[in-house]
């Protein structure tokens, strides 16, 4: 019964709507009212990453401290994992003891693994199909810039990836109409997509109108092995403040992080002004504080 009724935040949509605009709406307001609230006292949070991680091993660090919980980063080599444990059995352990667990995994399969067998929230990281806790973090930084996503238009440049892939779920939960701009190489087979998600190749027609433009790195996390013709394919689709003048005045830039100059966004992209990723960097932070309290509370 417990494990049926635990929450895990694998995917967006593994949460209702409106669960997840609170989380968003709450984490505004924790960033506003930024004094400490020890709303996780005496909880313990466990990290386990299988790939690198700057912005979600610290901002899931830091939330936990300021909440007035534990965290600790558990690296796979020195866990049982490393030699050959199944990950039913570590997951059925960790869950005995920790209040919930944050998975960096190569493969989304494991996160699903680690969530049937555990009885405490299982929190995807990134894995190689999605990142739901960047999109809460993108969506708060529009809101806070902004307001209201809804009915807006949000053109993503470049992989279909696995950010691409929850701004695809975000786009249903909060109603805004979204351009994916890609060579149709690297679109993935038999896509099936909302109604408010349109696909493109053409650049320029994706950015007229946008009023929030983010992109990502051509050549991801496990993706070395095809860098030379993945530059090649998308050496026509960088952002610069002169292609941001064709999306709305207004409209704000958005980067996951990391960056590389000159390849998807030009060398003064990530400071120019109508860049919001420092502002999003630091909102992965507060994003996480509201998502820890929402699974733990």
């Amino acid at each position: 019964m417990a494990l049926m009724m635990t929450k895990h935040f694998l995917n967006l949509k593994d949460l209702p709507s409106d669960e997840i605009k609170s989380i968003v709406s709450n984490a505004l307001e924790m960033k506003k009212n930024s004094a400490s609230n020890l709303k996780l006292q005496g909880k313990y949070l466990g990290l386990i990453f299988e790939k690198s991680s700057t912005r979600t091993r610290i901002s899931f660090e830091v939330a936990m401290n300021q909440l007035g919980g534990k965290a600790s980063f558990l690296s796979v080599n020195d866990l049982q994992l490393g030699r050959g444990e199944p990950i039913s059995d570590t997951s059925k352990v960790i869950s005995s003891m920790a209040d919930a667990l944050v998975l960096r995994t190569l493969k989304h399969q494991t996160l699903e693994e680690f969530a049937s067998n555990s009885r405490i929230p299982i929190i995807n990281g990134l894995t190689d199909l999605s990142h739901p806790c960047q999109l809460l973090a993108d969506i708060l930084t529009f809101q806070e810039h902004r307001g209201s996503i809804e009915n807006k238009k949000v053109c993503w440049v470049g992989d279909f990836n696995n950010v691409c892939f929850s701004y695809v779920e975000a786009a249903e939960i909060f109603g805004f109409n979204l351009e994916i701009v890609c060579p149709d190489k690297y679109l993935p087979a038999n896509l099936d997509l909302p109604n408010n998600v349109n696909v493109s190749n053409n650049l320029i027609s994706g950015l007229q109108g946008s009023d929030l433009v983010t992109t990502d790195v051509w050549v991801s996390m496990g993706d070395e092995s095809d860098s030379a013709e993945r530059i090649k394919e998308f050496s026509t689709f960088q952002i610069s403040p002169e292609t941001m003048e064709e999306a709305n005045s207004e409209a704000i830039f958005l980067h996951c992080l990391p960056a590389v100059r000159g390849q998807e966004v030009s060398r003064d992209m990530l400071d120019h002004p109508r860049s919001k990723v420092w502002d999003q960097a630091e909102n992965r932070l507060h994003a996480q504080k509201s998502l820890l309290v929402h699974l733990l509370t």
